[in-house]
């Protein structure tokens, strides 16, 4: 039994390292040691090759100008830059604002079947060779097209990601700063992979794809943009990474909000374990294979049962068998799930957490991955879903 346990221990630990620093860790050092990677890089060049930008919005009357504007304002030249903004189900008056600006492509119906149903109606106006999707909440730098379309001289890249920054221009977006984090971390596993190899998963604040690429599936798609890109790399291509392309969108107004959003993505990332489950072989995909292992498959499966395991084992092992290595593991936890507690009565109270940020926004994330689990499996989340709320800027 003693040894039943010690194994079942370290094998959690193990995962929960492994997915959270090992897998990094282990790519920057590939990387940094890997001198052929210096092909990797885009050429310098001076190509605009046409290309479509899609906004898909629902609801966002209070953002849509001020979207519009944005990327109007975006540095390319006006005749080979196409914008289409779908406004499907919007009962705010969303369609009103986009007329006023006679450059934008509206699209329009009563009928709201969902953001990836409205990704694929505008897909089919699409002519460009290039096509960049963008939430109607974020804001683009101006520079965003000409750092994204140098990859495509690349033919082996069929899409490329671009960067997401969370704003924190108030004291009072006290989630802003576990996301914030959050988000830095994900950057860093985002060039380590796409330096590697490809990059798992786009976001859908700014991400690009060839147009031939997009091969659109079932309308109850819930994460479109980890679907679209990962279908482009089911075809052969790497997706890349650029950071100096980014979106910009404040942090969400509550935790119970971000816990909204949060659980959502959970749902959608289950589901698109399932959408993927037929297409995703080692054998076929062996370098995309282990990086959708490492990077998504085991932090959604395993880290959640991880984390109970770890902790039960390590309880029963100090109490049937009162190991002192045991005892100061199980001290150790106690401390991280109660600066974990602390972490939650800071941000709930609308404080910022401090020292306590990565422990609460640790267990937070795994929560939401269970209640997004139990969403999935019950068939509860609808494509169409609500926005969170974000805060002011």
């Amino acid at each position: 039994m003693n040894l039943v346990l010690q194994i079942l221990f370290w094998i959690s630990l193990g995962i929960l390292f492994y997915c959270y620093i090992g897998y990094g860790l282990m790519l920057w050092l590939f990387n940094n040691i890997n001198v052929l990677l210096q092909k990797n890089k885009p050429k310098c060049t001076h190509e605009t090759p046409p290309v479509t930008i899609i906004i898909a919005a629902y609801n966002e009357a209070n953002m849509l100008e001020k979207k519009i504007r944005n990327t109007l304002a975006i540095d390319y030249p006006a005749d080979k830059l196409k914008v289409v903004i779908v406004t499907d189900g919007s009962a705010d008056g969303s369609e009103n604002i986009v007329k006023r600006f006679p450059e934008i492509i509206l699209m329009h119906q009563a009928e709201r079947r969902g953001k990836y149903a409205a990704i694929k109606r505008a897909m089919q106006t699409v002519s460009t060779p290039f096509v960049v999707f963008s939430d109607a909440n974020t804001m683009l730098n101006p520079e965003c097209l000409k750092k994204i379309m140098p990859h495509y001289q690349d033919e082996n890249i069929g899409g490329v990601a671009g960067e997401k920054k969370i704003l924190q221009n108030r004291v009072e977006s006290v989630v802003g700063e576990a996301e914030g984090l959050y988000w830095q971390y994900e950057s860093f596993l985002k060039k380590m992979d796409a330096s590697f190899y490809s990059i798992v998963g786009a976001a859908g604040e700014l991400f690009s794809i060839r147009t031939h690429l997009f091969s659109p599936v079932d309308d109850h798609v819930i994460l479109d943009d980890f679907i679209i890109s990962m279908q482009v790399c089911l075809q052969g291509y790497r997706f890349a990474y650029e950071p100096d392309a980014f979106a910009t969108e404040t942090a969400s107004d509550s935790l119970i909000e971000e816990s909204k959003r949060k659980i959502r993505i959970a749902a959608g990332a289950y589901q698109s374990v399932y959408i993927l489950k037929a297409g995703l072989s080692v054998f076929k995909y062996p370098l995309l294979s282990f990086q959708y292992l490492s990077r998504r498959l085991f932090r959604w499966v395993l880290c959640p049962l991880s984390i109970v395991l770890v902790f039960a084992a390590n309880l029963l092992l100090v109490i049937f068998f009162n190991n002192d290595l045991f005892s100061s593991l199980l001290f150790l936890q106690t401390v991280f799930y109660a600066f974990a507690f602390l972490g939650w009565g800071y941000v709930s109270a609308g404080k910022k957490a401090g020292i306590f940020t990565i422990p609460f926004y640790f267990v937070f994330m795994n929560f939401c991955l269970v209640k997004g689990f139990l969403r999935f499996v019950k068939g509860r989340q609808s494509v169409l879903w609500e926005k969170s709320v974000r805060s002011a800027l």
